[in-house]
């Protein structure tokens, strides 16, 4: 007994790969970081009313905090476009593959 042969599929995916927008990971912890940086900043006053921190010390600690939020945010925004770009990139890529455009149907 034979077996029926396959056919071969001569067309491509119609649909566009789809660029992935989300934030990755690293981005939402770094970003989750950086809002408890500030969130810690914020409580400065509440420490300086229950006596643990002198106001010359809020002082430094509030720039430092204010540094390390700033930093963090800046690191989130940063790994999130690489991570569009990249996944753009590969998009692309996939759809441009078949070497007559891309999601021709051809």
């Amino acid at each position: 007994m034979s077996l029926p042969l396959r056919p071969v599929h001569t067309h491509h995916d119609p649909k566009p790969a789809a660029v992935d927008n989300a934030p990755p990971m690293r981005s939402k912890v770094s970003g989750v970081l950086a809002a408890a940086a500030c969130a810690a900043c914020c409580a400065l006053p509440l420490l300086i009313a229950a006596g643990v921190l002198t106001t010359a010390g809020a002082a430094v600690v509030e720039q430092t905090l204010l540094a390390v939020a700033a930093g963090l945010a800046a690191v989130a925004l940063g790994m999130w476009w690489l991570h569009r770009r990249r996944s753009a990139r590969r998009a692309a890529a996939a759809g441009a593959a078949c070497g007559c455009g891309g999601g021709c149907g051809c």
